[in-house]
């Protein structure tokens, strides 16, 4: 800007010497005579005092310029370096002014957008390190770039991953997951569960190859299925059941008002026989209505209304009921859930195991807190007893509705508790104890600040 300032001042003096050249020539043409009775001396008295005169004049008139032009371009570095904080001072004639004011304009134009464009970018890395799907992105040499927190905990038990190779990542892993990873074509795959007694886990895996920047990316996407997949499960016996029920239904009611006429009809004929086999039928229907209210009640499980609840209150509700020996300390603090739902699933766990042969001392409880592999804090619910424990065909098959080993049993005290829950976002498993006997886990979301937020709101 200097270079520029200085051109503008000997241009004027130039062109302050070129006039008063001029000038000279004019009067050597017009008035010669005039011109001969001026001394040499004086004119150049004369060029030599234009062209100082010019000379600070012109420093005068431009040290605004010089001073606009500095600070623009002082301003046009920074945004140049990305920092967009940057004002110039208004000052000068109206059109460095002008110029000033649209710099200050833009500069806060490009503040805003950065700063939108920052909070969109954190935003979205809010959103995908808060999901559920592993996300892993790669450059073209397998590097990993990006990895959200599902995927540090899937692959590295929530160690930092960036900067490794995929290859390097894949040797600490199982040889399913491995595999799976290493499958071009993607699908499905199943893994055993990373949490002890737990069922195996159903994954998805998906990847794609775009351009950025010039250069090659992978990303791959891994999804768990599992609860997805039991959710549809349900689904599809939530609707046979309704069918069936109304099948019933609609057959049952006919043959009990039948019942009722013929047993008014064959009153007077006072037979035995007759009577017995009334009786018989309508004990069967009587016992074949309870059983279609059974499943109906499956079928129409309300959502869980959560609330606070005292785990000692809980507790000692389930004591006047059955017998059983409470495993270490209770949680200090209260539980988010549905009290009746959750007492009905502890209940009849704790009616299956005084009904497994166990004997009532090796029958215990215990809860307490648990933070699972990808980081959810929860609660784990642990009933234990002493009976015969299941076989492995019996543990694979014992959630599913109307599978039973009881004579008298409807398949659905097991595959209920799993739908209350699941219902409340948790889990349950089973799985045989070392010795004997067998181990119903049930593990619960920590909640309990959930109830101060909404209240907040």
């Amino acid at each position: 800007m200097p270079a520029l300032r200085t051109k503008l001042i000997w241009g004027n003096v130039i062109a302050s010497q070129l006039a008063i050249g001029l000038f000279v020539l004019l009067l050597n043409w017009l008035a010669p005579e005039l011109y001969h009775k001026v001394a040499p001396e004086l004119l150049a008295a004369c060029f030599l005092l234009s062209g100082g005169l010019a000379w600070l004049l012109s420093r005068w008139l431009t040290r605004g310029l010089s001073t606009s032009l500095k600070a623009l371009e002082v301003g046009l570095l920074n945004i140049k370096d990305n920092d967009f904080s940057v004002n110039i001072p208004v000052s000068g004639d109206s059109q460095l002014k002008a110029l000033a004011s649209l710099f200050n304009e833009s500069a806060a134009v490009l503040r805003r957008e950065r700063q939108y464009i920052y909070q969109r970018e954190l935003l979205l890395d809010k959103v995908i390190q808060s999901s559920p799907n592993v996300m892993v992105l790669l450059d073209d040499r397998q590097r990993i770039i990006y990895a959200n927190d599902a995927a540090r905990h899937l692959f590295a038990k929530g160690a930092r991953i960036e900067g490794s190779m995929l290859d390097e990542l894949l040797d600490g892993v199982s040889e399913e997951l491995a595999g799976a990873v290493n499958n071009p074509k993607g699908g499905l795959f199943t893994l055993a569960s990373v949490e002890e007694g737990g069922e195996d886990e159903t994954w998805h895996l998906s990847r794609g190859r775009f351009l950025l920047n010039g250069q090659y990316h992978h990303l791959i996407l891994l999804k768990q299925m599992t609860r997805e997949l039991n959710r549809q499960e349900v689904a599809v016996w939530k609707k046979v059941i309704r069918i069936i029920s109304h099948e019933l239904n609609n057959s049952v009611a006919p043959i009990a008002s039948m019942v009722n006429s013929g047993r008014k009809l064959t009153e007077p004929l006072d037979d035995p026989k007759l009577k017995l086999i009334f009786d018989t039928i309508e004990d069967r229907t009587s016992h074949l209505s309870q059983f279609i209210f059974n499943y109906a009640r499956f079928a129409k499980l309300p959502l869980p209304k959560k609330s606070e609840v005292d785990w000692h209150k809980l507790v000692a509700q389930l004591a006047e009921h059955f017998s059983f020996s409470l495993v270490g300390e209770l949680p200090q603090g209260c539980g988010y859930f549905d009290l009746i739902q959750l007492e009905q699933v502890l209940l009849n766990l704790l009616k299956n195991a005084h009904e497994s042969g166990s004997p009532a001392e090796a029958i215990s409880l215990s809860v307490r807190a648990q933070r699972l592999s990808d980081g959810s804090d929860g609660v784990s619910i642990e009933i234990c007893d002493g009976g015969s424990g299941m076989s492995p065909e019996v543990l694979t098959q014992a959630l599913l509705p109307f599978y039973s080993t009881k004579q008298s049993g409807t398949g659905l005290g097991l595959p209920l508790c799993r739908e209350i829950i699941e219902a409340h976002d948790g889990r349950i498993s089973l799985h045989n104890r070392e010795l004997k006997g067998l181990t119903v886990r049930i593990w619960l979301p920590d909640d309990a600040a959930q109830p101060m937020e909404q209240a907040s709101a």
